[in-house]
């Protein structure tokens, strides 16, 4: 006779009981080192999971005899006896496989030197991308959005003019590509997402730049595309996406309430979104 893994239901309820509270205190370790340790024990326990389960099934098997169901029936007894010990087979199965990986993990995981402070991490490089530069009476309309509601309404409206890939290598080809999304004197900035959005109230215009990050193989040998806006003028930053841009023009007089990118309009919502200067 094959001996059981458990003497008594509870061993099983002890087990599970263990089992429970490793989950819980597995959700947060301090110490990964001491991961190594629980992956192990979590192995040994894997396999006795395998052996338990073939035994059970075993069970079933030689005590078909003794099957009845609750109506008295051992003929459906039988049965469910004989489907109880092949589908806990197929779980023994299931379970080697599964303790297959584990012991391929606790491998791994015992090639891991761990140390108290992080890896820094070098960022990937990233410029800028003209979207579209708005000034005059183009621009009259996103810095309305602005002032009312803030500069993530105002860089919501201008992303109509992204067209991703197609923006992307237009301003690349005509060199309005830029290290820092402005350097003007005057210039105000607000990020949204891998958005930038530029405005100069004093001379009235407004531009969306977007993040761009280079591939690794040019980011190594490319040589830096067009030459970087200087602060004497926002002409640098025209971009194709306005081919008709009107000369310069300089904003109404009539201030709207507070600054540019807190006015008085705005919703306690849009305040919640956060700005950078």
């Amino acid at each position: 006779m094959m001996p059981t893994f458990f003497d008594s239901t509870a061993d099983a309820a002890e087990a599970s009981e263990a089992l429970r509270a490793l989950a819980h205190a597995s959700r947060g370790f301090d110490q990964p080192a001491e991961m190594y340790g629980v992956i192990g024990d979590l192995s040994s326990g894997m396999r006795s999971l395998r052996q338990a389960l073939d035994q059970i099934a075993d069970v079933h098997e030689r005590k078909a005899a003794h099957a009845f169901n609750d109506d008295g029936s051992h003929e459906a007894g039988m049965r469910d006896a004989l489907a109880a010990a092949e589908e806990l087979r197929q779980a023994a199965t299931l379970v080697d496989r599964a303790y297959d990986r584990l012991s391929d993990g606790f491998i791994a995981a015992g090639r891991i030197a761990w140390h108290p402070e992080p890896a820094v991490e070098e960022a990937a490089p990233s410029r800028w991308v003209s979207v579209v530069f708005l000034q005059g009476e183009e621009a009259d309309r996103p810095l309305r959005i602005l002032g009312e509601l803030g500069h993530v309404d105002a860089v919501d409206f201008l992303v109509q003019w992204d067209y991703g890939d197609e923006t992307t290598q237009a301003a690349l080809e005509n060199g309005y590509v830029y290290d820092e999304p402005s350097q003007g004197t005057n210039d105000r900035v607000a990020l949204s997402g891998d958005y930038a959005l530029v405005v100069n109230p004093h001379v009235g215009y407004v531009s969306l730049l977007r993040r761009y990050t280079e591939p690794e193989a040019e980011t190594q040998a490319a040589k830096p595309v067009g030459i970087s806006p200087v602060q004497a003028g926002p002409e640098l930053l025209v971009s194709y996406s306005s081919p008709g841009v009107p000369e310069r023009a300089e904003l109404p007089a009539a201030k709207r309430d507070g600054s540019w990118f807190e006015p008085a309009k705005i919703t306690a919502a849009k305040q919640s979104r956060g700005l950078v200067l």
